[in-house]
């Protein structure tokens, strides 16, 4: 079953900043939002689990000091 986090869901999971999670948004770099209504949005759950599963699999894939 599809289920949606808030912004607030999400910005607690990815531990970033609303701003932050705006600008990786805006960049490509995150998943999009769906729009729910005029004031009122949600991201898909298992889009930002499957963006977090690749932040680890970059950590995990990359030498020890390395940034990622």
């Amino acid at each position: 079953m599809l289920k949606l986090l808030s912004k607030r869901q999400v910005r607690d999971r990815v531990l970033y900043s609303f701003a932050h999670i705006d600008r990786l948004e805006k960049a490509g770099l995150f998943p999009r939002r769906v729009r729910l209504g005029q004031s009122r949005v949600g991201w898909v759950e298992e889009e930002i689990t499957a963006w977090l599963q690749r932040k680890i699999q970059a950590r995990d894939s990359s030498p020890p000091g390395a940034t990622v």
